[in-house]
């Protein structure tokens, strides 16, 4: 047992001996990728990300989930959340506009949800001695607060005394997309009054997604539940648990935590420890194994009745909206004619769905998906060969994000690419430097510093700068309005690994 470990137990038996007040920590884990729900979703912007479901983003709406929760113990006052370094800056911001403090933790690469949690239960172990977790994915929905607050609230006094809770859903159809939960004895939940809530179960044991005849099956038998993903549990209960059934994931972890630093709004873990970390998710590197082995810890199920939803494809989304009289849902210019049970979401062209039954149309700038609603679990087939073939079309949108604003690629031909750049205000590009390619910049609204060469310079509205292959440059907003401007680029290569950054706000290489 390493000396950290031994720490964690003595951490948690000295509190409970003396009864020092824990506080909830909401843990977000943000990593998903969503590939079904392309093309919407694409890897350098993720599901998490978007606004599937309203005006803010999946993200944006789990960091509220626990706003005005009484479990108990205190709220902590930042938000853990976990997420991919690809996706810092976007998350960052959105975070930002949220207005949730957060201590943001990233991952040099994808190593599941395991992993994921370990990180946040020895930040906060080093943040706050110990702690609750209400572990949440990113990308989830839920539309009743006052019942997800009752089941958490339930959850967390099963917590507190060294169980780990999964939420459970009851299911209402026979679901080969989810895995589940056999539940177990019933066991009673008292809250902070001595009062009785929410009855839970021992956990029995987690299975796998089943053909669509076990489903059934489990549908009849009322003792499997689905398994929502969501987890509540003590940062010290988890650490103990992963150090024994998946020793190698903590040592990775515990290492890579040790030797992370601090970059500005990021934690960053440290990259070859993390690297050399196993990739398992939680239920079957912990979760699977608690069924048959209780000697460090047990498993609770509690039920979670909550408008809750996956939120994993485009039937999912249907299922959650608001739909006419005959079960269409339209999100942005639809409209539909004879249309039954359709879903139609267009990013800006107009989609007219005459006499279609079962149909889902989803369209954005460079892509367009027509599905059968009832195969919609095989896009992520066809994200598949998109990457086979290196598709654009799997990692960004036309519109790309980057952390000073975006771009949009209007038109590209053989030599040539037009771009609509957007730069926030006090923004600033990376000084950089293209082997083969030049650049003209036409400012449409706003106001540019330039920085070419030797030269600085002011670009107004309705004027120009040219920056010749080779030479060393810089875009700037100065002012207090997005800055927007027409980038004509002209070469033999017009590729975005063709940029040489010797300066960089935002510490991209």
């Amino acid at each position: 047992m390493t000396a950290t470990a031994s720490a964690v137990d003595n951490r948690q038996a000295n509190q409970t001996r003396l009864n020092v007040k824990l506080k909830v920590h909401p843990v977000i884990l943000a990593g998903g990728s969503g590939t079904r729900l392309w093309p919407m979703s694409r890897e350098q912007h993720p599901k998490q990300l978007i606004g599937l479901l309203g005006a803010d983003s999946l993200l944006q709406s789990t960091t509220h989930r626990l706003d005005g929760l009484d479990a108990g113990y205190p709220l902590a006052e930042q938000l853990v959340v976990v997420c991919n370094e690809e996706h810092r800056f976007t998350t960052a911001e959105q975070l930002r506009v949220s207005g949730k403090p957060s201590r943001l933790i990233l991952e040099p690469c994808a190593r599941d949800t395991a992993p994921a949690l370990t990180i946040a239960a020895l930040s906060v172990l080093a943040q706050d001695q110990d702690g609750i977790m209400v572990v949440m994915p990113a990308d989830h929905a839920v539309t009743d607060s006052e019942g997800f607050h009752a089941a958490v609230a339930a959850g967390v006094q099963h917590a507190s005394n060294g169980h780990i809770v999964t939420m459970g859903i009851v299911p209402s159809r026979a679901e080969t997309g989810y895995g589940y939960i056999r539940i177990g004895a019933s066991m009673p939940t008292d809250n902070a009054s001595g009062e009785r809530t929410i009855d839970a179960h021992q956990l029995d044991r987690f299975v796998e997604k089943p053909h669509v005849e076990l489903a059934q099956r489990y549908l009849e038998s009322k003792e499997y539940w689905w398994n929502s993903g969501i987890f509540i549990l003590r940062a010290s209960t988890w650490i103990k648990a992963v150090r024994h059934f998946q020793p190698a994931i903590y040592e990775a972890c515990e290492a890579s935590h040790a030797q992370g630093t601090t970059d500005g709004d990021f934690f960053r873990v440290q990259r070859d420890a993390f690297d050399a970390c196993p990739s398992n998710s939680i239920d079957y590197a912990v979760m699977e194994r608690l069924g048959s082995d209780t000697s460090v810890c047990s498993g609770v199920v509690v039920p979670l009745d909550a408008g809750w939803s996956d939120v994993g494809s485009w039937d999912a989304i249907w299922d959650i909206l608001p739909k006419d009289d005959n079960d269409n849902v339209g999100r942005g210019n639809v409209m539909f004619e004879g249309a039954s049970s359709t879903f139609a979401h267009s990013e800006g062209r107009l989609i007219a769905c005459v006499g279609t039954q079962d149909l889902v149309v989803v369209e954005t700038d460079d892509a367009i998906l027509v599905a059968d609603k009832n195969r919609v679990q095989d896009v992520k087939k066809v994200v598949g060969r998109i990457r086979e073939t290196q598709g654009k079309e799997a990692v960004n949108h036309r519109k790309v994000h980057r952390p000073w604003g975006h771009y949009d690629s209007v038109d590209m031909g053989e030599r040539f690419q037009v771009k609509r750049i957007v730069v926030k205000p006090g923004a600033q590009l990376s000084l950089q430097m293209h082997h083969h390619r030049a650049e003209h910049w036409i400012v449409v609204r706003g106001t540019a510093l330039v920085t070419r060469g030797e030269e600085r310079f002011i670009v107004s509205e309705n004027e120009s700068a040219y920056i010749p292959l080779g030479v060393t440059h810089r875009l700037e907003n100065p002012g207090k309005m997005p800055l927007e401007i027409i980038e004509v680029q002209s070469g033999s290569y017009l590729g975005e690994d063709d940029i040489v950054r010797f300066d960089d706000t935002y510490g991209r290489r």
